[in-house]
């Protein structure tokens, strides 16, 4: 018998209330938000404010599973790969049409791909790098590849691969593709389940339906089944509560962990712990020496390795996630596809922390300081904990808060020594969240300066194999790599809380974080 993952049985068991409801249409669906959306163009764009909206408007070719870890025809109704790997043919489904009723034809596919693949277009435009040319004929569109790509799949299913009207893109004010870009995403058209009918920014934003929407529901007609989805902008956790509570919005995103056995005792709400691929980290500076010239002692890997041990993670499980969190034993989530279910990370053990401290020359204990933002009660009762957890190996934590824009300019600069930080995915690949971690020549994976030579040529064999049980080899010795060096403190993986009336049903958010609205009903 199949066995069905995590993720999967999460999601049914959350939706499991909404299914015993009948599915009916229709009805303004009002969903409060805490920040409002910046720019809705797929391609030149990398925040999720934006991402989490743009995967409703437009559609592409292939769509992630429910579970995140897979993909599913989309846009087209099927695909294959040649058996060299260096050909990519796909479908499209018959009768395509935007939400202007205009038709959706291979000629905007191959045009949608090749401006996202465009390298200086966006920050995602590496992720379609593989591909050398695109033809378009009748319903079928083929990628010829510079090299096997096994991650083309999960980038097609990836909001920059969306498919956009080329004659309305090009028709747009503006002499260069950014100013069109900016005058499209003031009213844009896709081929998703909504289009957007207005918007107030800062304040609000409607979503209606699409009426040339592809995907069927369960009673035979098409999606979406709202007539409206309402995103009211409110950044007070609280007040987001309060109005979830006193009826007058029927869903709040990011609800504060801390809150969530309060709204599960709730009789009127469905509080929801959406699997995640977030997992959140402390960064350590692994150079010999800071900014500043004085000496590093994360620079030894038996003191980073201390601090992993001497990490109680089940105690900052409970302290900061409120017993909604599951300790992190690889840099990636385990929602990620090709983690590896035998890695151990790092459980506490004092005694073994203390001895790995004594190899190295910091056997007396040290200082260290960690950047944290400022405000940030999860920030500050997380360091406070870990404050007291190092002290018994010696180590003093010097806690440094600052703001957010502060924050971020110094790790860049690499001006640090430690700081939080936290990471979802936005594509169902592991070969994201490396190039970022385990990568040097990326970001100086994640600016910590970790370098491996061997997970640097895994990597680059891993990205060209499309055996899924080699890529999977591959990325198992990645993963003992990394965690060996330890260029991180492991901490927790935390999952997505949404709070939603028991009048809603068939809503998902899935670990990729995608808001899926589309199958999204109010009992009316």
């Amino acid at each position: 018998m199949k066995r069905l993952s995590r993720a999967t049985l999460a999601i049914a068991a959350a939706l499991s209330v909404s299914h015993s409801l009948a599915v009916t249409r229709g009805g303004t669906l009002v969903y409060g938000r805490y920040a409002d959306s910046l720019f809705l163009d797929p391609v030149l764009n990398d925040a999720n404010l934006d991402i989490w909206i743009l995967t409703n408007l437009y559609d592409t070719l292939l769509q992630p599973t429910a579970d995140g870890k897979g993909v599913q025809p989309g846009l087209a109704s099927r695909y294959s790969a040649s058996a060299d790997g260096k050909t990519f043919t796909l479908t499209l489904r018959p009768g395509l049409k935007f939400a202007d009723g205009s038709a959706l034809t291979s000629a905007d596919v191959k045009w949608s791909l090749d401006r996202a693949r465009k390298p200086d277009n966006g920050a995602w435009s590496s992720s379609l790098a593989s591909i050398d040319s695109i033809t378009a004929s009748g319903s079928t569109v083929t990628l010829k590849l510079k090299q096997p790509d096994p991650t083309l799949a999960a980038a097609l299913a990836t909001f920059n691969a969306a498919i956009m009207p080329q004659k309305l893109f090009t028709a747009a004010a503006g002499a260069t593709d950014a100013d069109k870009a900016k005058a499209f995403a003031e009213k844009p058209i896709g081929s998703g389940p909504f289009v957007l009918s207005e918007w107030k920014k800062g304040s609000y934003m409607v979503l209606k339906r699409n009426p040339y929407y592809w995907q069927k529901g369960t009673d035979g007609k098409a999606l979406p089944y709202l007539d409206s989805v309402r995103f009211e902008i409110i950044p007070d956790d609280n007040t987001r509560i309060l109005k979830l509570q006193a009826g007058e919005i029927q869903g709040a995103e990011f609800i504060p962990l801390s809150r969530v056995s309060e709204l599960k005792a709730n009789p009127n709400v469905n509080m929801t712990l959406f699997p995640s691929t977030k997992v959140n980290s402390i960064l350590m500076n692994n150079r010999p020496t800071l900014k500043s010239g004085a000496a590093n002692p994360l620079s030894d890997v038996n003191v980073r390795q201390a601090l992993n041990y001497a990490t109680n993670k089940d105690a900052l499980i409970q302290v900061v996630t409120y017993g909604t969190g599951k300790a992190m034993t690889s840099y990636m989530s385990s929602t990620t596809p090709l983690f590896d279910t035998t890695q151990k990370g790092f459980p506490y053990d004092l005694a073994k922390a203390k001895s790995l401290l004594a190899k190295s020359k910091y056997a007396g204990g040290f200082e260290v300081s960690v950047l944290a933002t400022s405000g940030s009660a999860d920030d500050l009762a997380l360091l406070t904990a870990l404050q007291q957890m190092w002290a018994a190996i010696g180590v003093r934590l010097k806690i440094e808060q600052v703001d957010a824009a502060t924050k971020t300019a110094r790790y860049r600069a690499n001006d640090f020594q430690m700081r939080t930080a936290a990471w979802t995915n936005d594509i169902n690949d592991p070969s994201q969240i490396t190039t970022y971690y385990a990568v040097y020549d990326n970001v100086e994976s994640v600016h910590t300066g970790f370098k491996s030579a061997e997970i640097d040529k895994l990597f680059a064999q891993s990205q060209q194999e499309l055996s899924r049980v080699k890529r999977a080899s591959d990325y198992r010795r990645i993963q003992t790599l990394y965690a060996n060096a330890a260029p991180i403190i492991y901490l927790y993986e935390t999952p997505y809380p949404v709070a939603l009336s028991k009048k809603v049903g068939g809503f998902v958010q899935i670990p990729l974080g995608n808001n899926i609205f589309s199958g999204a009903w109010l009992d009316k």
